[in-house]
C-alpha cells in the first residue's frame, strides 16, 4: 500500500461516533414510511415518504445530464428559496423523457404529498427512479400515499423503497459533540448501474438535526459530494435523475452553525464522512460486481487533478475487467493514467496492487506474482497510485465489470 494513503476527512473535534443502525431518520425530528404501490412489480416497497416535524433548510445537487427528469426540474424549482419540508419518492419508474404529462405528474406527486402531511407543494420535493420513458401509474400513486405510514424506524423502510436494480439497502448516521450539544447526520441512497462521476444513477437523502444556515449547508453538500458521490463509478453512463438532498431542521437546538464561524469544518468532516460511507456501500453495490475497486492517488499537482486520475482508472473498463479476472495486466492502469488528462510522468510514478509494489519510477519491480494476483482476488481492491509530482490526494470507488453486469442490462426493461 501507498505510505499514508489518503482517508476520510479528519474532523477538529473528537472522533464521529457511526451509528451501526443509523438511517435517514436518526436525527431527531424526522419521520419516513413507504408502501408497495404496485409501480414495481412482485409486492415491493417502491413509493416513500420523508418527512421533518420542523420547517427546514434545505440544499440539494442534481444530474448534470442535459436530459433531466421531470422530478429534478420540480425539485430544483422548489428549493430555490432554500427551504423544504419533504420528500415524495418512487422507484420503478424514472418518470424522465415524458413530456408535459411527465411535469405535471411529478408536480402531481408533490402537491398530493404535501396535501398528506398538510403543507404545502413547494414544500415537497420530487425524486423517481426506474425505468425512462415510461408514464408514472399515478392513480396507484394517489391511492398508496395515504397508505404510508410515518414513524421514527420508517427509514429503514424508505431505503428499501428507493431501491431498483440494489441488491442492498444503503443506510448510515453519524454523531458529533459540539459545545455540549449532540448532533446526528443521516442517509440512505441507491445506485447500482448507470454510474458515473455526474454524480450516478443514484438517490441521496441526508438529514440532521443541526441547526444550519443556508450557506454553510449548501457549501457542505457541495463538498461532500466531490469527495464522494462524483467519485463513484460503475459503467461510465450518467443519469437523468441523480439528486442528493439535504434537510436540516435544527430540532437538536443550539446556536445555528454558520460558515463563518469555528464549527464549519466540524460540520463538513462530519457529513463528508457519512457521505463517503454511502459512495462506497455504492460502488460495492455495482450491477453484477463481484469486487469493489478502490483507487488510491498521491501526489498530483492539484486535487482536481488527483480527482480525475483516480475517477479514470476506476472507470476504465480495461482495468475493470483485469480486476475481474484476477489479471496481473497492471499496464492497463498506467495507461488509463497516461490518458486521464491529469499531470502524469512515467519515471515519477508508483503503483501497488494493495500491499503489493508493481511499478516504481518508470520500471516494474521484482515483485512476487502469486501475492500480487492475491491482491486482486479478494472482494475489496485497492490500487494505489502515487504521482511523485505535488501533495494532491484523492480516492475513487468502483467495481468490475462481470457477465451479470451485461445480462442486467440486455433484459432491464422485459
Amino acid at each position: 500500500m501507498i505510505p499514508n494513503p489518503p482517508g476520510p476527512p479528519a474532523l477538529p473535534v473528537s472522533p464521529l461516533r457511526l451509528l451501526p443502525e443509523g438511517s435517514v431518520t436518526s436525527p431527531l425530528g424526522f419521520v419516513a414510511g413507504a408502501v408497495a404501490a404496485g409501480i414495481k412489480p412482485g409486492g415491493r416497497l417502491d413509493l416513500g415518504l420523508l418527512y421533518s416535524e420542523e420547517p427546514c433548510t434545505a440544499a440539494g445537487l442534481f444530474t448534470r445530464n442535459r436530459v433531466k427528469a421531470a422530478p429534478v426540474l420540480v425539485s430544483q424549482r422548489h428549493l430555490a428559496p432554500g427551504q423544504a419540508r419533504a420528500v415524495v419518492v418512487n422507484s420503478g419508474c424514472a418518470n424522465a423523457c415524458t413530456g408535459p404529462q411527465g411535469m405535471e405528474d411529478a408536480e402531481a406527486m408533490a402537491a398530493l404529498a404535501a396535501a398528506r402531511l398538510g403543507l404545502r407543494p413547494e414544500a415537497v420535493l420530487v425524486a423517481s427512479t426506474g425505468v425512462i420513458g415510461r408514464a408514472l401509474p399515478m392513480e396507484r400513486v394517489r391511492g398508496a400515499l395515504e397508505r404510508i405510514a410515518l414513524s421514527r424506524e420508517g427509514g429503514d423502510d424508505l431505503a428499501l423503497a428507493i431501491m431498483t436494480t440494489d441488491t442492498v439497502p444503503k443506510k448510515g448516521a453519524v454523531r458529533f459533540h459540539w459545545r455540549g450539544r449532540e448532533y446526528t447526520i443521516g442517509g440512505i441512497a441507491k445506485g447500482a448501474g448507470m454510474i458515473h462521476p455526474d454524480m450516478a444513477t443514484m438517490l441521496a437523502f441526508l438529514t440532521t438535526d443541526a441547526p444550519v444556515e443556508r450557506g454553510l449547508l449548501e457549501d457542505a453538500l457541495r463538498q461532500a459530494v466531490d469527495a464522494s458521490f462524483h467519485m463513484v463509478t460503475v459503467d461510465g453512463d450518467t443519469s437523468t435523475n441523480d439528486t442528493v438532498i439535504l434537510l436540516a431542521n435544527g430540532a437538536a437546538g443550539g446556536d445555528l452553525l454558520k460558515g463563518s464561524s469555528q464549527e464549519a469544518p466540524v460540520f463538513t468532516a462530519a457529513l463528508e464522512s457519512l457521505c463517503i460511507d454511502l459512495a462506497r456501500a455504492i460502488a460495492g453495490d455495482g450491477e453484477g460486481a463481484t469486487k469493489c475497486i478502490e483507487v488510491q492517488v498521491r501526489g498530483a499537482l492539484s486535487t482536481v487533478e488527483a480527482r480525475r486520475a483516480a475517477r479514470f482508472v476506476a472507470g476504465s473498463l480495461l482495468v475493470k475487467t483485469a480486476v475481474h479476472g484476477g489479471d496481473l495486466n497492471w499496464g492497463r492502469v498506467l495507461a488509463a493514467l497516461g490518458a486521464c488528462g491529469a499531470a502524469f510522468e512515467e519515471g515519477q510514478a508508483i503503483l501497488h496492487l494493495g500491499p503489493v509494489c508493481v511499478y516504481r519510477l518508470g520500471a516494474p519491480t521484482a515483485y512476487d506474482e502469486a501475492e500480487a494476483r492475491g491482491a486482486l482476488m479478494g472482494r475489496d481492491v485497492l490500487l494505489g497510485i502515487d504521482l511523485g509530482l505535488g501533495d494532491g490526494v484523492a480516492t475513487a470507488w468502483g467495481c468490475d465489470i462481470s457477465e451479470e453486469y451485461v445480462r442486467l442490462n440486455s433484459e432491464y426493461t422485459t
